[in-house]
């Protein structure tokens, strides 16, 4: 709760200073260069771009191992048990994206946003969720957390496939020749990570240059890190050692710094009504509010018919529905993928759209989902009926 709190407060702080005589220090700020390397191997970025592609870059390093956690050891490495999750997060990223489709269909600059309000973000949603204290079941922390999880996986392979610039075959070679490495590391058993790290940075600086977004870089090198221990050794995994160190800063420093250098939207001239006649905003505002919760429902409703698989221990369909609310907290990642969806390519004010849509969309989707589940966990006050998959 209290990295969600942090968040928020590093948006709030953002919006403030872009609608305030502060302003032009903010914009400075954000385009103000920073540079770093070793002797003529030096690269100067401006601190937003700095901040998307090199900070989330850390960011995107640590929800790789918490995939890769999970698949091999967590919540989703019974794929009986990670089918609700994954079926419910199929179509809680379809609906979004298909309203935000319908509601800007025509417009081809607006288009290039229809993933903005895919994405579920899980500091904020978990946050939400910690309000609500002892009386969720631990089932219902676990689902959340599932579903933000592969929606997270989702979200990069959008990233991948989709927003990333014209193709530099001979660099992305170089890099699938680091990611053997990565391989040859692997199967000689070398379970120290700064191996592996080096050979990530050397990957995300290829990355950077070949036009498939340098975040990428720090997803697949954590696909690299081992989660295995020797036969005789109890300790901890490499993988949840570097989780571990990984997790503080990434949570209050990176996070609040990217919720600082992305949340900025200046206001004037902008009406709230926007966020209901802007197709963009709307599209987001909807896709996120509306969109989560019907495709996240119906998915699983048509899983559970078909006897694919099973809700959830003290969980039902009311309860579903509220957790679904919760997923569309977008903010982190969906704000991140309106970055690489407008800018540079659309107007100041259509980027400023998409931030509202987001912002607006998330605080629906929470409050809704927070008091929809503080009525029905305080009128049950014991655990809710489970429900079988015969229903």
């Amino acid at each position: 709760m209290g990295a969600s709190c942090l968040l928020f407060t590093a948006a709030v702080a953002a919006i403030l200073a872009a609608n305030s005589p502060l302003e032009k220090y903010y914009e400075a700020l954000l385009h103000a260069d920073v540079s770093f390397g070793i002797g003529e191997f030096t690269l100067i970025k401006p601190f937003g771009h700095f901040v998307n592609d090199g900070l989330m870059a850390i960011f995107f390093l640590l929800v790789g191992l918490e995939i890769k956690r999970e698949l091999r050891t967590g919540e989703l490495s019974s794929w009986r048990i990670a089918l609700l999750p994954v079926i419910a997060a199929v179509g809680g990223v379809i609906v979004p994206a298909l309203i935000f489709v319908g509601a800007n269909y025509g417009d081809s600059i607006a288009l290039r946003g229809w993933a903005v309000p895919v994405a579920t973000d899980i500091a904020f949603s978990l946050g939400v969720l910690a309000l609500l204290g002892a009386r969720v079941p631990l089932s219902l922390k676990v689902l959340l957390t599932a579903i933000a999880v592969i929606d997270d996986l989702i979200a990069i392979l959008i990233i991948a496939l989709f927003y990333s610039a014209e193709i530099n075959a001979g660099l992305l070679g170089y890099a699938l020749v680091v990611l053997c490495a990565m391989v040859v590391l692997n199967l000689g058993n070398v379970r120290s990570r700064m191996p592996y790290l080096l050979l990530g940075f050397v990957l995300w600086l290829l990355m950077l240059k070949s036009g498939v977004h340098a975040t990428i870089a720090g997803v697949l090198t954590a696909l690299f890190i081992p989660h295995r221990t020797k036969e005789d050794d109890d300790k901890e995994t490499p993988l949840v050692l570097l989780e571990r160190v990984l997790h503080t800063p990434v949570t209050y420093l990176i996070l609040p710094i990217f919720a600082f250098a992305n949340a900025g939207v200046n206001l004037s001239g902008i009406s709230p009504d926007v966020i209901f006649t802007e197709r963009v905003a709307a599209g987001i505002v909807f896709g996120l509010f509306v969109g989560k919760p019907i495709g996240i429902f119906l998915a699983c409703r048509l899983a559970v018919r078909m006897r694919i698989c099973e809700m959830p221990p003290n969980c039902n369909w009311p309860v579903l529905i509220g957790i679904a609310f919760m997923c569309g907290i977008g903010f982190t990642v969906s704000l991140f993928i309106g970055n690489l969806a407008y800018l540079g390519v659309a107007s100041d004010y259509l980027v400023n759209l998409v931030k509202i849509g987001v912002f607006a969309g998330s605080a629906m989707s929470g409050l809704a989902g927070y008091f929809l589940l503080h009525y029905l966990l305080d009128r049950r006050k014991t655990s809710p009926t489970p429900v079988s998959s015969s229903n």
